[in-house]
């Protein structure tokens, strides 16, 4: 079974903060298949001992070794732990906190420490394009399913969430219009879905506030447009999954659900790709690293594209001076992570994109609130 704890974006507004003499940023590649989980236990491992050896070479003594020991020794040693994987274990940890996730995308294994935390890849945890949730939802049943980009999706616990649309509106049937009620015509029927959908929007917004995730609404008319016209989820997509849900399994609801992630992700980065080409005739978009570590110091970065897997070793000033490092050395960290951290929490949008969706080579692209 998968465990998963996707951090949100104010979690890691958090983390971007944290400065400390030593902060270990820890990515491992696991499995939920707890019979292959040895050879994760194995890896980790071999981690700490990399982890020890670094925290000697920026510095920190054997006094202020403890507490990393500590607390790495504990979670090597917890066989309850090791048994709820996903397909990521994140391990953050300064000398007095640790924070540690379960993510369910895919990440190499990646070891960095310096002063301030590797956040890059919690921030592909919840901007990739593959993760998201899906409602199906017709008069029979609805069910609340969360998609992810390898592995299979589950079914979501959603309290309070209407067996169908019968029971919530307490009739035997929204489609007898033969009782001798009020509302016993075509625009009845209509006010008994409203009300069914409203309980519906109601129980799963408990569940799914705070979240970014994209939400996806399978249902046939005229369900899916009174479910639309009702829905306060912010990221509701405006293509859905056409056809009945009731048939298809949660596998099928991914499949379906799959393209029109695509369709969205592809037109959004389109979409900033133009927006960045009409802002640099203003000089107001950039791809110059430089530029935009100025940018994102400042508070002038709008959106920012990233291409999340390139890394640049070095360091970024409190001006936003970038520095580069020709050989990487104990304590310096990724400027690509610091810079688009700095953009994320003066409250710059990201996407992140493949390098070839870039308008240009540079692992960032840039779109400014004012010239600079």
């Amino acid at each position: 079974m998968l465990h998963v704890d996707i951090p949100r974006l104010s979690e890691i507004k958090k983390l971007i903060h944290v400065r400390a003499d030593a902060c270990v940023s820890i990515y491992l590649p696991t499995t939920p298949k707890t019979a292959r989980i040895g050879a994760s236990r194995i890896a980790f491992g071999n981690v700490v001992k990399r982890t020890l050896e670094q925290l000697d070479a920026i510095g920190v003594d054997k006094r202020g070794r403890v507490p990393f020991e500590e607390e790495l020794a504990a979670i090597a040693d917890d066989d309850d732990f090791w048994a709820l994987q996903a397909n990521t274990l994140a391990v953050l940890l300064t000398a007095s906190n640790a924070r540690i996730y379960r993510l369910a995308t895919s990440v190499p294994e990646t070891l960095e420490v310096s002063d301030r935390f590797l956040v890059k890849p919690l921030l592909r945890a919840i901007a990739f394009p593959q993760t998201a949730f899906v409602l199906a939802l017709s008069e029979n049943a609805v069910q609340l399913v969360e998609i992810f980009p390898d592995i299979p999706p589950v079914k979501v616990r959603v309290p309070g969430l209407p067996k169908d649309a019968a029971s919530a509106v307490g009739r035997a049937s929204v489609n007898n219009l033969t009782q001798n009620t009020r509302i016993a015509n075509a625009e009845g029927q209509t006010v008994l879905l409203r009300q069914y959908a409203r309980k519906v929007d109601t129980a799963i917004h408990g569940v799914l506030a705070g979240h970014e995730l994209p939400l996806i609404l399978a249902a046939t008319q005229p369900l899916a447009g009174i479910y639309r016209n009702l829905n306060s989820y912010p990221h509701l997509l405006p293509e859905g999954i056409a056809g009945s849900p009731d048939r298809l399994t949660k596998g099928e609801l991914a499949s379906a659900a799959r393209p029109v992630l695509d369709d969205y992700y592809r037109a959004e980065v389109q979409a900033a790709v133009q927006q960045f080409n009409e802002a640099r005739n203003d000089r107001r978009a950039t791809p110059d690293i430089d530029e935009v570590a100025r940018g994102a110091t400042r508070g002038a970065v709008e959106l920012l594209l990233v291409d999340i897997d390139n890394v640049l070793r070095g360091a970024v000033s409190r001006t936003g001076a970038v520095e580069l490092s020709s050989r990487p050395a104990p304590g310096d960290y990724d400027v690509i992570d610091e810079i688009t951290g700095r953009a994320i929490d003066t409250g710059a949008r990201f996407l992140a994109v493949r390098q070839e969706d870039l308008p240009d080579p540079s692992p960032l692209a840039a779109i400014l609130r004012y010239p600079i």
